[in-house]
């Protein structure tokens, strides 16, 4: 590993720790800025040392320093997550525009699927602020990375971006509101939630329509074959309410990195 791969690794391992810290509070509707970071049973503060990613888990066996509870592995998990997914953008855009932009993307998308597996919410302002977020970045996104026209041959300009973007969320968001509208004209039952929707325009707004679409079809792939062995092990219902939220990114983490030469070599 290289220092430029280390130093973004490390960066990943940071950020995936204020990440925790956002998946935990902001479905309870909590600050994210203060109070300063502290154990989530005995409620005390967290010291530098004690708040190391994944180092101070393993020194620490798991436990909190002061109440020696258990705390969820949940957090070194999503702090490896980051930085691994850091690393992947990396080493498919290099130092770039496109590089940053993925690694907030991506940081959307692993915050989202864990609250929704977690809590079964997708928070309005991770969704629509990344949906915002997405339009906003379109147009510094390197030709070619993510609003790649599979249709046409060459590059598009530079400020063409932003209404791709456009293009993409209401087309990306779209689609999972008619596909969800159908659903309960027939079924009678909400098959979907509007925060899947809301998600799935957030990903269009990044990605692109195709891109968006891909997703979604990856995503109800995903979820129908880990989500049927999981109702069958569990013994759940047939009416049990997967996450869809955390396939669909998921998904779209796999589609950010591969998704324009597949669909490039598709057409």
């Amino acid at each position: 590993m290289d220092w430029a791969t280390l130093v973004v690794v490390v960066i990943g391992l940071t950020i995936g720790s204020f990440l925790n810290v956002c998946i935990h509070r902001i479905p309870r509707c909590q600050s994210v800025i203060h109070p300063s970071s502290h154990c989530p049973h005995c409620l005390r503060s967290i010291s530098v040392k004690d708040n190391i990613p994944v180092l101070s888990f393993l020194f620490l066996k798991g436990r909190c320093s002061k109440c020696f509870k258990h705390i969820s592995p949940r957090y070194p998990l999503v702090e490896i997550g980051t930085a691994t997914l850091f690393m992947l953008a990396w080493e498919r855009f290099g130092w770039s525009a496109s590089f940053l932009i993925c690694c907030l993307f991506f940081a959307l998308l692993l915050t989202l699927s864990v609250i929704d597996l977690n809590h079964r919410i997708l928070p309005d302002i991770l969704t629509l602020g990344g949906l915002l977020g997405g339009v906003l970045c379109s147009p510094f996104q390197d030709p070619g990375f993510f609003h790649w026209n599979v249709l046409s041959v060459g590059m598009l300009p530079f400020w063409d971006h932003l209404g791709l973007s456009f293009v993409g969320f209401v087309l990306g968001g779209g689609l999972l509101w008619s596909i969800a509208a159908v659903y309960r004209w027939i079924s009678g039952i909400d098959g979907m939630g509007f925060g899947d929707v809301k998600m799935t325009a957030m990903v269009g707004a990044f990605l692109g329509w195709e891109c968006a679409w891909l997703s979604v079809f990856l995503g109800a792939l995903l979820g129908a074959a880990i989500g049927l062995i999981y109702i069958k092990i569990q013994s759940k219902g047939r009416r049990y309410h997967l996450p869809f939220g955390t396939f669909l990114g998921m998904a779209a983490v796999a589609v950010a990195l591969g998704g324009p030469e597949f669909l490039r070599w598709y057409f």
